[in-house]
């Protein structure tokens, strides 16, 4: 790995250490509560969402739980999703553990059209994007399944189908593309 790499993802969890008192980061593994959200989820969506603990960071308040793996990831992967996940620190920060839980969880609906959630994770993956572009340049999120993989979160089972209206979530991120490639790659 380069140095420049771990250089910028040390120095993002030491930013986000000062701005943010308490941060921490989690093997989710490692967490009984982690775990037993794995079980619901793989129960309320059906088996769509298996690898909640393999395959997915998640931000709880000032706690980012993260894969048994995260280590062994190279950096800029690392810095990439961190970015992501700050936002979801920062939402927390601004509306509060429970307000966010229920926002995120139940607002519209819990499944199928989770208005909330949609607009959390697109403030999130905007980010993701962002962060990509300016680490991977522009060949790497123009690649056709950088965007898919996104789409797909939202559409999908793994986010309990948040926002299930494919067409509207294309463009969406190939709207973010074009301007995370103009901010970063003039």
């Amino acid at each position: 790995m380069a140095p420049h790499e771990t250089d910028r993802y040390t120095a993002l969890i030491a930013q986000i250490q000062q701005e943010i008192p308490g941060f921490r980061v989690v093997r989710k593994d490692q967490s009984k509560f982690q775990r037993a959200i794995a079980v619901a989820l793989k129960i309320v969506t059906f088996g769509a969402q298996r690898v909640y603990l393999t395959d997915y960071q998640t931000t709880i308040g000032r706690t980012v739980y993260v894969t048994s793996d995260w280590d062994e990831l190279p950096a800029d992967e690392r810095y990439c999703t961190m970015r992501h996940e700050l936002i979801h620190v920062r939402q927390f920060r601004r509306y509060t553990v429970p307000v966010m839980a229920f926002l995120y969880l139940l607002v519209p609906l819990p499944l199928g059209l989770a208005w909330f959630r949609a607009r959390f994770e697109k403030e999130a993956y905007a980010e993701t994007i962002r962060a990509s572009a300016e680490v991977f340049g522009e060949l790497h999120v123009r690649r056709p399944e950088f965007g898919a993989r996104i789409v797909q979160q939202f559409t999908g089972g793994a986010y309990g189908w948040m926002w299930p209206f494919r067409g509207a979530m294309q463009r969406w991120v190939a709207a973010q593309i074009d301007t995370a490639v103009k901010e970063a790659c003039p």
